[in-house]
């Protein structure tokens, strides 16, 4: 399964707005994404376009995450969405 490694860049973490933009933009995908903290079990691993799931990691800024997507268009999904959380979102 691909995966892709990202560091929280919003200052406040994914929190509200935040997680907010992340989750729009994951639930838009055409394959299913999940979203663990970096060295959580691949099995424990949360809907990456559920926000009280992306809150509920309690990612702050500069955390690392791993996020998973299978199926056609895979790999480039997950580029995309590591530029969303690669983003500060807070000094739009």
């Amino acid at each position: 399964m691909p995966e892709r490694t990202a560091t929280i860049a919003s200052r406040v973490g994914l929190h509200a707005r935040p997680a907010a933009i992340f989750a729009e933009a994951a639930g838009e995908q055409p394959v299913e994404v999940t979203i663990a903290l970096a060295g959580t079990p691949e099995d424990e691993a949360m809907d990456a376009s559920s926000i009280l799931s992306l809150m509920s990691l309690g990612a702050e800024f500069g955390t690392q995450v791993v996020l998973r997507a299978e199926g056609e268009g895979a790999e480039d999904v997950l580029d995309a969405l590591v530029k969303v959380l690669e983003t500060d979102h807070d000094a739009e």
